[in-house]
């Protein structure tokens, strides 16, 4: 096996261009357990490690621009009222020693549907910065996942960066599982309020091919909410619920069975709504 180790993001551009087939690392918390279990040994591994930029965090305009190696510890600490359904996201990543190292980067190169960070980004309309050789390009997160394990991304680009947009209301996260880290999620769902174009986004994790949204329930909840006194109806917290859990497309599996994660999902999707709600009528600002 090859090891590349540029210094500099041109040069990790270009070696990426030179070896498509090359594996990208940073924490190394996804590919290292592949290698040491031998389910998985590329013909190279793509050290990004030296590459400062993609451990920096910005503005840019009314967004976020968060480099893809940033840390989910970083995002913790740091980034809870820039990004707070992804900072929820990120406190239920695994443990301390692989927060410290994991980033929202390597969840999107390895494409689980069982990603933490996948629902926040669907929900909250985030955008995935791609770069090669020939230049950079943009895709929006519900773009981005195409399939089991497949995405948008092309053999010879790496992944510089997510743009966040700023906040314009509650944002949620929820996960099911035995504990509240240091698992897989049963399944998961994220809920963000936008105030400036009175609309809602989904996303739903763990349960379905691909990370997925519940568009019909986003329509339906963006209609029912009255956005002036932040009114909502128990029936239609129920029916948000049911919508969202239609919207999935579960397997059974050693975690948990279809029917299992679709009455999850209608759980935690009422109560994402409810403190979605409850926060929004008392006008508090977003949680860190």
């Amino acid at each position: 096996m090859e090891f590349l180790s540029p210094s500099t993001w041109e040069e990790a551009l270009a070696a990426k261009s030179a070896h498509p087939d090359a594996v990208p690392i940073t924490g190394g918390t996804d590919v290292m357990v592949e290698l040491n279990f031998d389910q998985h040994r590329p013909p190279a591994l793509l050290d990004l490690t030296r590459v400062t930029e993609l451990f920096e965090w910005e503005p840019d305009g009314s967004q976020l621009r968060l480099g893809a190696g940033v840390s989910y510890t970083t995002i913790i600490e740091k980034l809870g009222r820039h990004a707070p359904a992804l900072a929820q996201a990120s406190r239920s990543v695994a443990s301390p020693q692989i927060r410290n190292r994991g980033s929202v980067g390597g969840n999107l190169g390895g494409a689980s549907p069982a990603g933490d960070s996948h629902p926040p980004l669907l929900a909250t309309d985030a955008t995935i910065e791609l770069a090669s050789v020939r230049g950079t390009r943009h895709v929006p997160a519900r773009e981005f996942y195409l399939g089991p394990r497949r995405t948008a991304r092309q053999q010879d680009e790496l992944i510089a960066a997510v743009l966040l947009p700023q906040p314009s209301g509650p944002q949620q996260f929820c996960k099911i599982g035995p504990r509240n880290a240091m698992v897989i999620a049963v399944t998961a769902f994220s809920l963000a309020f936008n105030t400036a174009t009175r609309e809602v986004g989904t996303g739903i994790g763990s349960a379905g091919p691909t990370p997925l949204r519940a568009t019909e329930a986003e329509q339906f909840l963006a209609a029912e909410f009255d956005w002036d006194s932040g009114a909502l109806s128990e029936e239609a917290i129920r029916r948000f619920g049911e919508l969202v859990a239609s919207a999935a497309r579960p397997i059974d599996d050693v975690r948990g069975t279809a029917d299992y994660r679709k009455h999850a999902l209608s759980v935690i999707a009422r109560r994402a709504l409810g403190w979605s709600v409850s926060e929004y009528r008392k006008g508090e600002p977003q949680c860190v």
